[in-house]
């Protein structure tokens, strides 16, 4: 566990399992938005540097993205414990509005404006998506050759459809090497 930054406060166990009930509850569909909000901003449990670290971290690991950082960030602060704390409150009420959502859907799907509606929920929560990932980058300052990593991923995902884990292998390399080179740890003749 590393020591918190100036300004941090890191989260009791029961603030962990309700700020992720919160999490869960406002973010059904789209959590990414939400976990950011309340971890960053609402609550301060971590800076936004550390939150897009983990947020990387999250989106090369196998499962769901925030699944993995909420599971990172409870461990985090309170070990094994946090972690599934964390995960319980993301999870427990998005799976009770799912149980009954699925309900609704089965008794009333056939109606015509049913599609429509589910269409523009959808653009919706694509919106936010989109939004806070545009809002993290302009906090992060990140330097020149991050953002051409950044286009690159974009331009791969958005126009070229490739799959995540060919743009994360295809990407990642030239990446690290240029965080390195940033960093003087290569090129810049160290030895």
């Amino acid at each position: 566990m590393t020591e918190p930054s100036a300004g941090i406060r890191p989260p009791t166990r029961p603030e962990l399992f309700l700020g992720y009930l919160k999490i869960g509850l406002l973010g059904f569909g789209g959590v990414a938005v939400w976990s950011r909000r309340l971890v960053v901003e609402e609550r301060r449990w971590m800076t936004e540097r550390d939150y897009a670290e983990l947020i990387g971290l999250g989106q090369i690991l196998p499962g769901p993205n925030i699944g993995n950082v909420a599971v990172m960030i409870g461990r985090r602060f309170h070990g094994l414990a946090g972690a599934l704390l964390a995960t319980a409150g993301m999870y427990a009420a998005p799976l009770c509005i799912l149980i009954g959502l699925c309900l609704l859907y089965e008794r009333y799907g056939d109606l015509p404006h049913v599609a429509p509606a589910m269409q523009g929920v959808a653009a919706a929560a694509a919106g936010m998506v989109i939004g806070t990932a545009l809002k993290m980058a302009s906090r992060l300052k990140l330097p020149s050759e991050a953002v051409g990593v950044l286009l690159l991923a974009t331009l791969a995902a958005a126009w070229l459809r490739l799959p995540l884990p060919l743009i994360v292998i295809g990407l990642a390399p030239p990446s690290i090497a240029l965080a390195l080179w940033r960093a003087g740890l290569i090129g810049r003749g160290v030895r």
